[in-house]
């Protein structure tokens, strides 16, 4: 119970609060708020022209023949727009594949040569200091035991 009660109040003690949210300044707060009623404003403008096409489509004298061309017109535009889309996402794609290429990549090779180094120089150590030490405690070793067995050393 008493551990508990320790590690419960270490808990507490080590534990920081959350950091601060950054205020926003006058002028992001302004644009925050315009760009939400822009958001809006294009929702409630979308809402309404689909009630308003819904409402005139239903009316028995509307002329479909206008309605379907405005319609192939409008799909056109939209495929308009998509393949500029597609084409700048091809554009942001190339360039991003030119940053791995020409910057990352050369980043990934030194941190390679990096650790074949250091992988190297983990061998020479292990090989020219750490054996020939351990082969030296090993004959000491030997030496001391031999000496014990004699009795010209005692435990």
């Amino acid at each position: 119970m008493v551990n508990e009660e320790l590690f419960i109040e270490e808990t507490i003690a080590t534990t920081e609060p959350p950091p601060p949210v950054p205020e926003l300044s006058p002028e992001e707060l302004k644009r925050q708020r315009i760009t939400i009623a822009v958001i809006i404003f294009v929702v409630f403008l979308f809402v309404l022209a689909t009630l308003v096409s819904i409402y005139y489509l239903s009316l028995p004298t509307t002329d479909t023949e206008n309605i379907r061309d405005i319609f192939i017109i409008f799909l056109s535009l939209e495929f308009l727009v998509l393949g500029l889309t597609m084409m700048i996402l091809i554009v942001q794609l190339s360039t991003l594949i030119n940053l791995l290429q020409n910057e990352i990549k050369p980043i990934i090779d030194s941190t390679n040569e990096t650790a074949n180094t250091l992988r190297g120089t983990a061998m020479f150590i292990s090989e020219n200091l750490t054996e020939p030490v351990i082969t030296l405690n090993e004959y000491l070793s030997a030496l001391r035991q031999f000496f014990i067995t004699l009795g010209i050393f005692r435990r």
